[in-house]
């Protein structure tokens, strides 16, 4: 079963779906704790610690070079025994960092590889880990649909790989739409990570396509008459 970790920084709203039995676990970058309004990532990110005890989250890096990148990733480890380290797969450069991985794997950091694309780059980071590290693989699914690419073989390739990997779990990011849970589910992802507003609509998953029509014109009816249309 395909888990769903939410992606969120926002603190009030973690503290609300960390009750929720449907989210596993949490993500979150640089622009989301951006957008909650963060202005000292260390202190913000101890503050959603404390909402945020028990479940997995992901904290990311924003160094760009490799000695500065590795100070980040043990200082992030330090903060809770919940943490998973998110590592971009390539820096600013276009550099695989790949030597930031194995050297967190052989301290056995838990990360999130993000910002993935192929299965290539899902292949480099296999070979740069060890078989005890807890490593998440997150592949931009959304992003790519967003540039026209079809990101189902990726994900499929990667998962068969993976599969030699007890330790290693495929993660789909960039949700664009709540039927994404399904293709991930179908495919046999073993996280996906999803805004609440997604999550809310997965959770009421299971409507007939009667109730649907029901619904869509009832609610054109409604709209119709508050705005007093006449013909």
């Amino acid at each position: 079963m395909t888990q769903i970790y939410c992606d969120i920084a926002d603190i009030k709203t973690i503290k609300k779906y960390s009750k929720k039995k449907i989210v596993k676990g949490f993500t979150t970058n640089p622009t989301l704790m951006r957008k909650a309004g963060a202005k000292n990532y260390e202190l913000y990110s101890k503050e959603i610690l404390k909402v945020c005890k028990k479940k997995p989250i992901s904290f990311e890096v924003f160094a760009d070079d490799y000695k500065n990148i590795i100070e980040q990733a043990f200082k992030i480890k330090s903060w809770g025994k919940n943490i998973y380290v998110k590592i971009p797969v390539e820096n600013s450069k276009g550099i695989f960092m790949g030597k930031v991985i194995s050297e967190l794997s052989k301290k056995n950091i838990k990360m999130n590889i993000t910002a993935v694309y192929t299965y290539k780059q899902t292949a480099k980071i296999l070979s740069k880990i060890k078989k005890k590290t807890n490593v998440i693989i997150s592949i931009f699914a959304g992003r790519a649909s967003d540039a026209g690419k079809d990101p189902i073989p990726e994900i499929k390739k990667s998962l068969l790989r993976a599969k030699k990997y007890p330790n290693v779990k495929i993660l789909w990011a960039s949700v664009r739409e709540p039927y994404n849970y399904i293709h991930a589910s179908q495919l046999g992802c073993h996280i996906i990570t999803v805004p609440p507003s997604i999550i809310s609509k997965i959770e009421k998953f299971g409507k007939t396509f009667k109730r649907l029509t029901y619904d869509t014109v009832k609610a054109f009816l409604i709209d119709s008459k508050k705005s007093k249309f006449k013909i």
